[in-house]
């Protein structure tokens, strides 16, 4: 059996604590290897299984992204799939999850869009619907806020600006195959509200409390509801909101598993692997 594991040209041996994942796969029987998305040498259809892993280049790219995804598809399995990453890429799923306790999420195209979320907000945050990385991003407190020109012109949200997020920070819970199995804490560094390590975050395993597993479970059956079909894997992103938790982001579509922090997960990873190939 053979898995082709998706990556991008950035980091063509994958993502940070690969040898983790790598090592239970070997360890499993199971032939794997690292290929970059957009390598057009790339025989996806030899493939058994593909599992998107870290294609960190797609939002640039995202309509390409997802072409490849629906080309690949058609000639091999794909974890998740294409029409997952469709619906998770664009960030205005956040604000059709039903009755699951969400980060309040506007749709906005323009300055008067902009003013009313922060009339309704104050403090709000804005960034682009397709996105990562905190790429975009812009916080603004009054609608003649100079922050704001720097706005890219493309699609965006906004969303309150969370206090937690610069004491508590953001927590992120691994589902695989619906269990969820751990849980990371991500802390901005100070003066910033992106929870990324390159942009100075600090990153720690923590342990998983019943609550937010509750939660994520919820999180993933609505997901579910909405996409039609059972999630392989998903992240759930919670940040701490008028003092209860709430889903800031779901990520269906190339999650990194912190194998660096949890190389704890590839085990669960790679029994989602083998279930799938059998």
């Amino acid at each position: 059996m053979t898995v082709l594991l998706a990556t991008f040209a950035e980091m063509p041996e994958g993502e940070p604590g690969s040898e983790a994942l790598d090592a239970a796969l070997d360890g499993r029987g199971i032939v794997a290897r690292w290929v970059c998305w957009d390598d057009p040498g790339v025989d996806w259809a030899a493939a058994d299984l593909v599992a998107v892993r870290s294609t960190w280049d797609y939002v640039k790219r995202y309509a390409e992204f997802l072409a490849w995804a629906r080309r690949v598809e058609a000639v091999a399995p794909v974890l998740n799939g294409a029409e997952v990453f469709e619906w998770n890429i664009d960030k205005s799923y956040l604000t059709r999850l039903g009755d699951l306790p969400v980060v309040p999420t506007r749709l906005v195209d323009g300055q008067s869009s902009i003013a009313a979320a922060i009339a309704e907000f104050g403090t709000v945050v804005v960034k682009p619907r397709v996105g990562a990385g905190g790429r975009g991003l812009v916080m603004a407190d009054h609608s003649g806020d100079p922050r704001l020109a720097a706005l890219p012109d493309v699609p965006l949200i906004a969303q309150p600006l969370v206090p937690s997020i610069r004491t508590e920070g953001e927590l992120s819970v691994f589902v695989l195959d619906g269990v969820a199995i751990s849980m990371v804490r991500k802390l901005p560094a100070a003066g910033e509200i992106r929870a990324h390590e390159y942009r100075g975050a600090t990153c720690s395993a923590v342990p998983l409390k019943h609550d937010l597993a509750r939660l994520a479970l919820r999180a993933v059956a609505e997901a579910q509801r909405f996409t039609g079909r059972p999630l392989d894997y998903l992240r759930v992103d919670l940040l701490r909101h008028d003092d209860a938790w709430c889903v800031s982001e779901l990520e269906a579509t190339e999650p990194g598993l912190y194998l660096d922090l949890l190389p704890a997960n590839a085990d669960p990873f790679v029994d989602l692997v083998a279930a799938r190939l059998r």
